[in-house]
């Protein structure tokens, strides 16, 4: 059993690869977190990324923006999660090494909005280290 890269010490196949393969839709904000955070973390998931960023703010996003292939993600932390209705958020932080060998941490409070049953990532404020 292969575990998936999120941390949920669930199999993979019955994690977060069926929401970045699109066999299933994340039910929760949590799974959402999850299967993005898989997504950064193997690479090459750009077209996920982008299907789970709400429109209203993905407009003028691109796709080459979503590229952190010189990092390597090593953990993530669900802080804190809540859903009411169509609106929900997370707090999360997400470890990493850096290009130079640096580790770091991607530390986000997350907005979702649901639309027609799907979640998807409507913004996020990143709270700097102090």
């Amino acid at each position: 059993m292969k575990s998936c890269v999120c941390g949920s010490k669930k199999a993979f196949s019955h994690c977060c690869e069926p929401l970045l393969t699109g066999k299933s839709k994340a039910k929760t904000i949590r799974q959402l977190v999850r299967s993005r955070y898989a997504a950064y973390a193997l690479g090459g998931q750009k077209k996920y990324l982008m299907q789970t960023w709400h429109p209203a703010t993905a407009e003028n996003l691109k796709v080459a923006e979503l590229d952190t292939g010189s990092l390597q993600w090593q953990s993530l932390e669900i802080v804190s999660y809540q859903q009411k209705g169509d609106l929900g958020h997370a707090e999360f932080i997400a470890c990493y090494i850096d290009e130079d060998g640096d580790k770091k941490e991607h530390h986000e409070i997350s907005v979702f909005r649901r639309f027609k049953g799907v979640w998807f990532y409507l913004d996020g404020k990143i709270i700097d280290p102090e």
